[in-house]
C-alpha cells in the first residue's frame, strides 16, 4: 500500500484513488471470508439443527483438504522423478540411507581399512574406557555434589559395534607446510551397556547411543626426528548429534518432554570440551607449548548483520486451518557453542531485524555460521527453514551482501551482510565505532592459580592475624575449594569450568572478548568458590594497557586482590585490532549488456569499405580458426537452411578480418567469460574461444541507440537474438526506461538437462526488484528462445503476472535437444511489459543470456542472475544521456 501512497511535501501521506481501491477491496474480501466461514452456523441455528453437523462438515472438510494435499505431493514427487531421477533417487537414498560422505564426494576417501583397525581394537578400548570412568570420572563425580557421595558405576561395557569412520578427507595443500588436517567423519551407533548407582535405592544406566559429527585432527608441527608429529589436536567443528536410550531411573529422559533436554545438555558438555574454541591436545614432544596448541590466536572475526527476510511460510491458523493467518519469526545464530537470538517480529512475513553480530573465526573454511528461522509460538516454536554458510566464503569475498534461500522448506529468503575483519596489531589501524561495534578483541588464556584461600573465612582469619593458624593449617578438612573463575568485560560474562578442592587449581581454558573502546574499558576477573558464590580474589586489567604494549600481549603471573597474601593466577591476554579487508577486485561477469553492447560495436566500429571487405572475404577465409568454429555451429544448426548458413558465419569472418579506419591489422579480443568486453580492444589474444565475440580497434564512437530488427538473415551462433537491431535508427525504448539510472532486477532460475528424457528444462520461478512501469507495479511475463532457434514457434513464454514488481512464475519449459548440442546452445531470456508505453516502443524490461557451454547442465544450476538492457548499462547512460 506504501507504493501507492504519494509523499506530500510536508512529510505526511496520502491515499490515492488506487490505494483506496485496493483497501476497498481488502475489506470485501475480508468480509466475505467471515461469510462463508459464520453463514453456515447462523443457519444451523436458524434451521434448529444440531451443532454436530457443523462438525462433521468441517471434519470431512479437512480430511479432503489433507487428502488433496498428499495427492499433489504423490503427483509432484512423480513428476520430479521423470524430470530428474538421478537426482531425486540419490536425494531419498541419502536422506533414509544416511549414505557415507565418500559416495557423495570425490575428495573423500572410504578408509575401510581404518575401520577394520579400530574393529579389531575396539575390546581394548572398552577396558580403557572401564578403567578411566572408574579411576577418574567416578571420583570427580563423587565430589561435584554432596548427594552423589555414593555414586558407583556397577556395569561397563562398551558394546560389540565399533565405532565407525564414514569418510575422511586430508588436507595438505590448502595448508601450511608443517601440519596436515584430517576430517573424519563419525558414526558411533553402538550396543553400549553402562550402569550406575546414585544410591541404595536409585538406579541409572544407558543402553544403546547415536553419536554422529565431523571430527577433525590436526597433525602439527611436523618435524625431522621422531615421532615426526610434534602435536596431535582434534576438535569438532559443529556440534555433533547425540541419541541415548535411558535406562532405570533415567528412563524418565526418554520421555519427550525430557529427551532433548537431556542430550542437549550432554552435547553442550562435549561442546565445552571438544567443539571450537575448545580442543583436545596430546603433544608428543616435551618442546611443544600445550597452551599455542589448544587456543592458538583466531583466524578472524565475521561481523553478521541480520536485516531482513522476505515470503516467509505463514505458520499460524486459526479456525482449524480453514483461516490462514502469519508468523511471529525470529532468527537463531550458531557457531559451534556460541548462539544467538534475534528479537521476535510479531504478525510479519516479511520482518526487519537490522541487527549486528559478531562470531570469532577459527577455521575458514570449516566453521559454518547455522541460521534457522522460527515462528514463535507459546507451546513449540515452528520451523521457518534454515541456511548453513562456510565462512571461507566470507574469508575469501572479504564481504557479502545478498539473499539466502531458506532450505526445508517451501519458500523463503532472508537477508544478511556478512564482513570479514582481520586481527591486526598496528595501533594506527584503531577505528572506533559509534554504533556499538567492536573495534578490537581481548583473547584470554587461563592457565592456573595458587595459594588460593579455602573459603571467605580463611581470608578474614588471615586479615586479622596476619597469617593462618595452626590447626587451620595441619587439619585434613582444609582442603582446596571448588573454585572458578568469571570474567567480565561490561555486560559480557563469561565463566570457566570447575576445578574441585585444590588451592593450585588448574584451568587451562581460553575466553575472548568484544572490545568497543579501549580507553575506558577493562577487563575484570574473580576466583568465586561454587558452592558459597563468595569472591577469593579480584583482578582488573584495563584494555589501554595492552594497547599500549608493542606486543599488545601480557603473559605473566598477576597477585590477586582481596585474597591470600601469595594467591595469583596465571593469564595470558592478547589484544587484536579489528580491521576491515577490501574485498579482491572482482571480474565482472559478462553479462548481456556487454555481449549485446560488444556485438552492436562490432558492426558499427568498421567502416563500410572494412564490412564489405571482410563479407566478400568470407568464403576465402571458412577455414580461418575464427571461422571455423562459427562456420561448424552454424552448419549443424540450420543445415536445412543455406542462406542462415552463410550468415552464421560472416559475422565470425567479418570480425576476424575487420580493418580498422588507420589501416592497421585489428587484433582479436574473445569474450572470455568474466571479462567485460569493450570496443577499445586493448587485449589481444592469438586464438579466440568457440562464441566468442571478435571486436576490432575503432577510432569512431560505437552508435548505442539501435531499433529492434526483425530479420533472421542477421541470425548466427555469436549473435544474440534480443541485439539484432537496425543501426540507422534511434533507441525505440520509452524514456523512462532510458532514463532509469538504478537495476534492472534478477531473474531466479533453474537449468538442468534430463538425461533420461533428453530434454533440457528451464524452470522459471519467479523475479525481483523489476522496472516498475506504473504505480501500481508492472504487468509482466518471461519469453525464451534457445538459440539460434529464434522463430514464433520456438518461443516459450511464461503467463503474466499483474501489478508486481516481484512476479512469481514457477513454470517449466522444456526443449528438445541433444546434450552434445545443448552445450553448444545460447538461452536468450527476456523480461516483457504486457503493457506497452507506447505503439512500436520495446516491452523489453530486462534481458539475459546463458552460455550453456559454461554449465554443468546434467548437474544443473539454480541461481539469481541479473537483468540488463542492451546499450543501456549504468556507464553508457552516463556517458551517452
Amino acid at each position: 500500500m506504501s507504493s501507492a501512497a504519494q509523499k506530500q511535501p510536508g512529510g505526511t501521506e496520502s491515499l490515492t484513488p488506487s490505494a483506496v481501491n485496493h483497501i476497498l477491496m481488502e475489506l470485501l474480501i475480508y468480509f466475505g471470508r467471515a461469510v462463508v466461514v459464520f453463514y453456515p452456523v447462523y443457519l444451523t441455528g436458524y434451521l434448529g439443527l444440531s451443532i454436530s453437523w457443523i462438525l462433521l462438515c468441517m471434519l470431512m472438510f479437512t480430511w479432503w483438504q489433507k487428502n488433496r494435499r498428499w495427492k499433489d505431493v504423490r503427483i509432484d514427487s512423480a513428476i520430479d522423478l521423470v524430470d530428474n531421477e538421478a537426482n531425486i533417487i540419490s536425494s531419498e537414498l541419502k536422506k533414509s540411507l544416511q549414505m557415507a560422505s565418500w559416495i557423495n564426494f570425490t575428495d573423500v576417501e572410504k578408509v575401510q581399512w581404518m575401520n577394520k583397525v579400530l574393529e579389531q581394537a575396539w575390546p581394548f578400548f572398552g577396558m580403557y574406557m572401564e578403567k578411566l570412568l572408574r579411576e577418574n570420572i567416578q571420583p570427580t563425580v563423587r565430589i561435584s555434589n554432596s548427594a552423589l557421595k555414593m555414586f558407583t558405576f556397577t556395569k561397563i561395557h562398551f558394546g560389540h559395534k565399533p565405532l565407525r569412520i564414514t569418510g575422511m578427507r586430508a588436507y595438505t595443500h590448502e595448508v601450511d607446510q608443517r601440519e596436515v588436517i584430517l576430517d573424519m567423519n563419525i558414526d558411533y551407533d553402538s550396543d553400549v551397556d553402562i550402569d550406575a548407582d546414585v544410591n541404595a535405592a536409585i538406579k541409572v544406566g544407558i543402553k544403546g547411543l547415536k553419536f554422529r559429527g565431523m571430527l577433525r585432527v590436526v597433525l602439527e608441527p611436523l618435524i625431522s626426528q621422531a615421532p615426526l608429529v610434534g602435536g596431535v589436536t582434534f576438535f569438532f567443528i559443529r556440534r555433533p548429534t547425540l541419541q541415548i536410550n535411558w535406562t532405570g531411573m533415567t528412563n524418565l529422559l526418554d520421555s519427550p518432554a525430557f529427551s532433548s533436554l537431556s542430550e542437549e545438555a550432554i552435547i553442550d558438555i562435549i561442546a565445552s570440551l571438544l567443539v571450537l574454541p575448545n580442543r583436545m591436545c596430546i603433544p608428543l614432544i616435551d618442546q611443544l607449548k600445550v597452551d599455542q596448541m589448544r587456543f592458538p590466536l583466531p583466524r578472524g572475526v565475521v561481523r553478521v548483520h541480520v536485516l531482513e527476510a522476505r515470503d516467509l511460510v505463514a505458520k499460524d491458523t486459526y479456525m482449524m486451518g480453514m483461516v490462514k493467518g502469519k508468523s511471529d519469526p525470529y532468527v537463531t545464530l550458531r557457531v559451534g557453542n556460541r548462539l544467538f537470538k534475534t528479537k521476535t517480529i510479531k504478525e510479519n512475513l516479511h520482518p526487519k531485524w537490522n541487527e549486528v553480530y559478531e562470531f570469532v573465526i577459527h577455521e575458514a573454511p570449516g566453521q559454518e555460521l547455522e541460521i534457522e528461522l522460527y515462528d514463535e509460538d507459546r507451546d513449540k516454536d515452528d520451523f521457518l527453514g534454515r541456511y548453513n554458510l562456510d565462512f571461507g566464503e566470507v574469508k575469501r569475498e572479504k564481504e557479502m551482501d545478498q539473499w539466502f534461500p531458506l532450505e526445508n522448506i517451501p519458500h523463503g529468503e532472508i537477508h544478511l551482510k556478512l564482513q570479514w575483519l582481520a586481527l591486526s596489531t598496528d595501533p594506527s589501524l584503531l577505528n572506533e565505532s559509534n554504533a556499538g561495534l567492536s573495534c578490537a578483541m581481548v583473547a584470554v588464556y587461563l592457565d592456573n592459580a595458587s595459594n588460593l584461600p579455602k573459603d571467605q573465612k580463611e581470608l578474614t582469619v588471615h586479615q586479622k592475624h596476619g597469617k593462618h593458624n595452626k590447626e587451620a593449617r595441619l587439619t585434613k578438612k582444609n582442603l582446596g575449594p571448588n573454585s572458578y573463575v568469571e570474567f567480565t568485560l561490561d555486560k559480557d560474562v563469561q565463566k570457566s569450568k570447575v576445578a574441585y578442592l585444590s588451592k593450585n587449581p588448574v584451568w587451562e581454558q581460553g575466553f575472548n572478548f568484544f572490545v568497543q573502546n579501549v580507553k575506558t574499558q577493562q577487563l575484570t576477573l574473580q576466583v568465586k568458590d561454587q558452592e558459597k558464590k563468595s569472591v577469593l580474589g579480584s583482578l582488573n586489567i584495563p584494555i589501554y594497557r595492552l594497547y599500549t604494549i608493542s606486543s599488545m600481549c601480557l603473559d605473566q603471573n598477576f597477585l590477586l586482590e582481596r585474597s591470600g597474601p601469595n594467591s595469583q593466577i596465571k593469564l595470558k591476554v592478547t589484544l587484536r585490532i579489528l580491521t576491515e579487508e577490501r574485498p579482491p577486485p572482482k571480474i565482472p561477469v559478462s553479462s548481456p549488456s556487454n555481449v549485446k553492447q560488444q556485438n552492436q560495436q562490432v558492426k558499427a566500429g568498421g567502416n563500410a569499405a572494412a564490412t564489405a571487405t571482410a563479407t566478400k572475404a568470407t568464403a576465402a577465409t571458412a577455414t580461418a580458426a575464427t571461422a571455423t568454429a562459427a562456420t561448424a555451429t552454424a552448419t549443424k544448426a540450420t543445415a536445412a537452411t543455406p542462406a542462415a548458413f552463410t550468415a552464421a558465419a560472416a559475422p565470425a569472418a567479418a570480425a576476424a578480418t575487420s580493418v580498422p579506419s588507420n589501416g592497421a591489422p585489428a587484433a582479436s579480443s574473445p569474450g572470455l567469460p568474466g571479462v567485460p568486453l569493450d570496443g577499445t580492444n586493448k587485449a589481444a589474444s592469438p586464438q579466440p574461444r568457440r562464441n566468442s565475440f571478435l571486436a576490432s580497434e575503432t577510432s569512431k564512437p560505437s552508435n548505442l541507440n539501435m531499433r529492434r530488427y526483425d530479420s533472421h538473415s542477421l541470425l548466427s551462433e555469436n549473435s544474440i537474438a534480443s541485439s539484432r537491431f537496425d543501426l540507422t535508427d534511434g533507441a525505440s525504448f520509452p524514456q523512462a526506461i532510458r532514463d532509469h539510472q538504478g537495476s534492472f532486477g534478477e531473474i531466479n532460475l533453474t537449468v538442468r538437462y534430463a538425461t533420461m528424457r533428453n530434454k533440457l528444462m528451464v524452470l522459471v520461478h519467479s523475479c525481483r526488484d523489476l522496472f516498475p512501469c506504473s504505480d501500481s507495479g508492472t504487468d509482466s511475463y518471461v519469453r525464451i528462445y534457445l538459440l539460434p532457434d529464434v522463430s514464433w514457434r520456438h518461443r516459450k513464454k511464461t503467463h503474466v503476472k499483474k501489478k508486481t514488481v516481484k512476479p512469481v512464475f514457477e513454470e517449466k519449459f522444456e526443449f528438445d535437444v541433444p546434450l552434445e548440442e545443448a552445450q553448444t546452445r545460447q538461452l536468450d531470456v527476456s523480461v516483457k511489459n504486457n503493457k506497452m508505453f507506447r505503439k512500436r516502443e520495446r516491452p523489453d524490461i530486462g534481458m539475459l543470456m546463458l552460455d550453456l557451454s559454461q554449465i554443468d547442465l546434467v548437474k544443473g544450476t539454480s541461481d539469481w542472475f541479473e537483468l540488463t538492457i542492451p546499450g543501456l548499462s549504468r556507464s553508457t547512460r552516463q556517458s551517452h544521456f
